[in-house]
């Protein structure tokens, strides 16, 4: 049986704006009824992925597939079967937010009139007030209800929640895990890492045009050091150090505190080392025991975080 298509499927993509690459060798695919994180800083080559998945931008060289077609020749058909929505919409000032949602659903050529006035309730917008009136976060809730209400089965998110306030965020989230349950497949651009960890499932790290980490969240989580801090005796310290040691701890991974007779130990230990470490930790009879998994955060700072001994240097060479 071959092989279902993906809705999106990215390989080798190159874009470069004269001597500027902004796309170098980027690989992504989606499969189908997942929400797909791709994070990365402002600069990463987050937005011009996307605009050439819709057709904006046509690659330098590698391969992109929308839909099982070629956005650089079926834009136009590809768009009319996803909702996308950019990190900041633009909109028409004289009309009222419910004409720019009766343009939005004419220029797809379809629409869910239940699933919109539904959203209109949750996001709170008064359709009837012109969009030169809206603030940035509700220009932003047009350009959310007209594509989350699309009866489509692929939304590209641009940096979604741009302007909106941490209680319609809540909403957002609640609306795109509901569209996750019916099977739609969404590709949320971010760099919000709250925000990704809370509704995807996969995810995509990019740094400077090029994945650099790609999978399951809970397994790309594993992959990240588990934060262990540890109370003790002042006495019992160097005992204790040589047991984390043998179990593997590099003394770099250790950062030590006193306050009197007390003392702190925090290490960042790899989810393989995780066993060995709690077993010298239990065989000591400690009891001010903290472990914190491994965050999305870390991981992603692994990969865009300088070592600290770099940003000393970087910092010492500030005239």
């Amino acid at each position: 049986m071959a092989e279902p298509t993906r809705p999106i499927e990215v390989s080798g993509l190159v874009k470069r704006f004269g001597r500027v690459t902004a796309l170098n060798g980027l690989d992504l695919t989606l499969k189908s009824g997942t929400v797909h994180g791709f994070l990365g800083p402002n600069g990463a080559g987050k937005s011009t992925a996307i605009r050439t998945l819709l057709g904006l931008y046509r690659p330098d060289a590698g391969s992109v597939r929308v839909l099982g077609e070629d956005p650089a020749t079926r834009a136009a058909g590809i768009n009319r079967r996803l909702a996308y929505v950019p990190g900041d919409v633009a909109l028409w000032p004289r009309l009222t937010g419910g004409q720019a949602l009766d343009a939005l659903a004419g220029l797809r050529g379809a629409r869910d009139t239940a699933a919109e006035a539904e959203l209109i309730e949750r996001f709170d917008l008064d359709p009837s007030k012109r969009v030169r009136t809206y603030s940035k976060g509700n220009r932003q809730k047009v350009a959310l209800i007209a594509a989350l209400s699309a009866p489509v089965d692929l939304f590209v998110l641009d940096e979604p929640t741009s302007g909106l306030d941490p209680l319609m965020e809540r909403v957002f989230t609640e609306v795109v895990a509901g569209l996750s349950a019916r099977g739609a497949t969404v590709l949320l651009s971010s760099h919000i890492l709250a925000e990704v960890q809370a509704v995807c499932s996969r995810v995509t790290i990019i740094k400077e045009g090029r994945s650099v980490q790609d999978g399951d969240l809970a397994t790309l989580q594993s992959l990240a050091h588990t934060r262990v801090s540890l109370g003790a005796d002042a006495d019992r310290v160097p005992d204790l150090l040589d047991a984390l040691t043998a179990a593997g701890c590099a003394p770099g991974s250790v950062s030590r505190s006193d306050d009197g007779d007390r003392c702190r130990l925090v290490l960042q230990v790899a989810s393989t080392l995780l066993p060995g470490v709690l077993a010298a930790v239990s065989a000591h009879g400690l009891v001010d025991v903290r472990v914190e998994p491994a965050t999305l955060e870390d991981l992603f700072l692994s990969h865009y975080e300088s070592p600290p001994a770099q940003r000393a240097d970087a910092k010492e060479a500030r005239p």
